[in-house]
């Protein structure tokens, strides 16, 4: 017995796999999406030849380093966050369709009274519901009219986007602060190891006029041996100080991402010994583009402090946490608020016996549409939990804020006391070279007229050595000093040209 398409019995006919192999065919044609090709990984720009000037090694950091490289792709993450959390609240719309086909089509027990008024009440007479092949198409769509836990997302996802912004810039001045450390620290070495050949060079030109003056009877052996001991001691320093160069090298390589192999082979401009402090318009072309690069002009270390309480990264990045807390405490408060949307839906359900027809006829159609209204009751505490948690989240990051702050004013004040102990340092030692070089001329002569022992002459060619490394260090100490004091600042050099290509 049957009623509108529905038989009794079971299904007629076996299955017909060759029709079902086609349906599925057309629905993957139906529903299927394009495959986007992934494109490939750009190559980085290249390594720097040549002379390499402290702006050139700063450019190509910014360009190359693997740091600043993966605080861009943070930021990436961020920025698609942001457009993720707006996805709350735009509407959605899926499509489904889904086609089956029955092997036993499926069967449910009726009372036979339906069908018959006269049948045993307890007689039950089995009914198909459903034919072969079944086809469903539905359209879901679904608007957020109220939901506040969405439009508060999408706020602090931007909140979290300046963050990550502000990471981003505070990592560029790390990174400078680094690559200017790292080129001075080259400078120092190629300087040591210029003193030190410069010493090997007067000890071997000293060791052959004793040993001139030795075979004349006019010297002992015992200035020769002395002379050839002070040699002897000299040459492991200088090797020392070779390899710290290839070091310093290698550093500056890691900074400005290129194999330490290819970084041994970086030169770089400019010069320690040859750096007047004082005076900018006596120093090389090199020398002033490396004095040049200093942001921070001399000033009182209130206004240092100041500025650095507006302009330094870290102390943004501090402020911006404790106002994302504070988003994220309101997102959790806005939970106990109500849910309203408007949905909609439009289907398509088709049913045929045999070999499968793509939506085929008989064919029915089914339209709705309604509003949802959703207010959280209870939870089990749990938000109340969660806000609490979220309150003490959001203190915490303000005690930081404030102690970060202390630190900076700390730092500042520090870094522009070691700027100017430095320079002053480096005016007093520039002096000191000065009388050192005259020392040890007037000691080379007394002792090649005779009038002079080996032994002040090695005193003086140690006072020069020393004198220079010592001019040398303090212009390293206040470059070094003066990097830090930008960065504690809050300015990079170049900034806005590097700001601009991070």
């Amino acid at each position: 017995m049957a009623m509108n398409g529905m038989k009794t019995g079971p299904g007629r006919g076996g299955p017909r796999f060759p029709g079902i192999v086609m349906a599925a065919l057309l629905l993957v044609v139906a529903v299927g999406a394009p495959v986007t090709a992934q494109e490939p990984v750009g190559t980085g720009p290249a390594a720097p030849r040549g002379v390499l000037t402290l702006q050139e090694a700063v450019r190509t950091a910014v360009e190359r380093n693997p740091e600043l490289q993966s605080a861009r792709l943070v930021l990436e993450q961020a920025q698609e966050q942001v457009d993720e959390a707006w996805g709350n609240v735009f509407p959605s719309a899926d499509l489904t369709t889904t086609y089956t086909r029955n092997l036993s089509v499926p069967v449910s027990f009726l009372p036979g009274i339906i069908f018959d008024p006269d049948a045993d009440p307890d007689e039950l007479i089995a009914v198909q519901f459903g034919a072969d092949n079944l086809w469903n198409l539905s359209i879901d769509v679904e608007q957020p009219l109220f939901n506040a836990a969405a439009f508060i997302g999408v706020g602090a996802a931007g909140r979290f986007e300046s963050l990550q912004e502000e990471v981003l810039r505070g990592e560029l001045h790390t990174v400078v602060t680094r690559v200017q450390s790292s080129y001075f620290q080259l400078l120092l070495s190629q300087e040591q190891e210029r003193l030190l050949e410069n010493s090997v060079r007067r000890v071997e030109e000293s060791l052959r006029e004793t040993r001139a003056l030795a075979d004349a009877g006019l010297s002992s052996e015992y200035d020769v041996l002395r002379l050839e001991v002070e040699l002897a001691n000299l040459t492991p320093n200088l090797r020392r100080a070779r390899n710290a160069v290839q070091q310093a090298k290698r550093q500056l390589g890691v900074e400005l991402d290129i194999p330490p192999a290819e970084a041994e082979s970086l030169e770089v401009a400019g010069s320690l010994a040859t750096m007047r402090l004082d005076d900018l318009a006596a120093n090389s072309a090199d020398n002033r583009a490396i004095l040049a690069m200093a942001e921070v002009t001399t000033a009182p270390a209130e206004e240092l402090v100041a500025s650095a309480m507006s302009l330094r990264s870290d102390v943004r990045q501090l402020e911006q946490t404790e106002d994302l807390r504070l988003t994220e405490l309101r997102l959790q408060q806005v939970e106990y608020l109500p849910r309203i949307s408007l949905f909609g839906s439009y289907g398509i359900i088709s049913q045929q016996n045999g070999d499968p027809r793509f939506f085929g006829d008989p064919r029915a159609y089914n339209r709705l549409i309604g509003v949802r209204l959703t207010f959280p009751i209870f939870q089990g505490f749990q938000r109340d939990a969660r806000i609490d948690r979220q309150r003490a989240v959001l203190e915490q990051a303000r005690v930081q804020t404030e102690l970060g702050r202390n630190q900076v004013a700390t730092e500042v004040r520090s870094l522009a006391e070691q700027v100017e102990e430095a320079r002053l340092r480096a005016e007093a030692q520039q002096l000191a070279v000065t009388q050192a070089q005259r020392g040890f001329d007037i000691a080379r002569a007394q002792y090649r007229e005779g009038l002079g022992s080996q032994l002040e002459l090695t005193d003086a060619e140690v006072a020069l050595r020393q004198s220079e490394f010592n001019y040398a260090q303090a212009v390293y100490d206040y470059l070094v000093a003066r990097a830090q004091l930008d960065a504690a600042v809050g300015i990079v050099p170049m900034g806005e040209v590097l700001e601009a290509g991070a």
